[in-house]
């Protein structure tokens, strides 16, 4: 099915150069007296790479249709994550050739959604944010409830972020799954 660009919205999938991608943001630009056009950042479904890719506002777009369930992580089996469905309780494997950068922010009990696309899972949609335990970071300082220093920050799936100098270890914290930054604590 194909729509113009200016008809493409985050979180639709689309077909770009024979691959699947995952439309990330779309911006509508007008520069003074060149004609519009649509930047629209994309991740490949298949690699999990995010490129920025710019159309013309009438070409057309190959939006693809995906199914999509809701699921339950489970845990990790050595390469491969387990997931439950949660209606009909089966239980598949993904890889992370599938799930890319997403397995860093994959807690136990996590709810997300599997896209399907031709009954092969083609990626995993996850919540706007996810809290996490710090388990590894410099001491906190008292004072420094209202700076802006930052330290990195290990959480428990080995992800690392930049955190307020005030977050100790054995904190609980709120990360931004789609930038990968920290949100507040939770």
């Amino acid at each position: 099915m194909s729509i113009p660009a200016t008809q493409m919205r985050p979180g639709m999938v689309i077909k770009h150069e024979n691959n699947l991608c995952s439309v990330f943001s779309v911006e509508h630009r007008t520069p003074g007296n060149l004609r519009a056009f649509i930047q629209a950042k994309l991740r490949n479904l298949r690699t999990g790479a995010i490129f920025e890719h710019r159309f013309r506002s009438p070409d057309p777009i190959e939006r693809v249709i995906v199914d999509e369930e809701k699921m339950e992580y489970l845990y990790n089996d050595g390469d491969y994550y387990v997931f439950m469905n949660t209606e009909n309780y089966e239980q598949m494997q993904l890889g992370r050739d599938v799930l890319g950068d997403a397995v860093e922010y994959l807690i136990p009990n996590l709810q997300i959604t599997v896209e399907f696309f031709d009954g092969k899972a083609v990626g995993i949609e996850l919540p706007q944010a996810v809290e996490m335990k710090v388990i590894e970071t410099e001491p906190g300082m008292r004072s420094a409830t209202a700076s802006a220093v930052t330290k990195p920050a290990k959480l428990e799936t080995g992800l690392v972020v930049q955190v307020p100098a005030f977050i100790n270890e054995g904190e609980t914290i709120r990360v931004d799954t789609a930038e990968g930054a920290y949100l507040s604590r939770a």
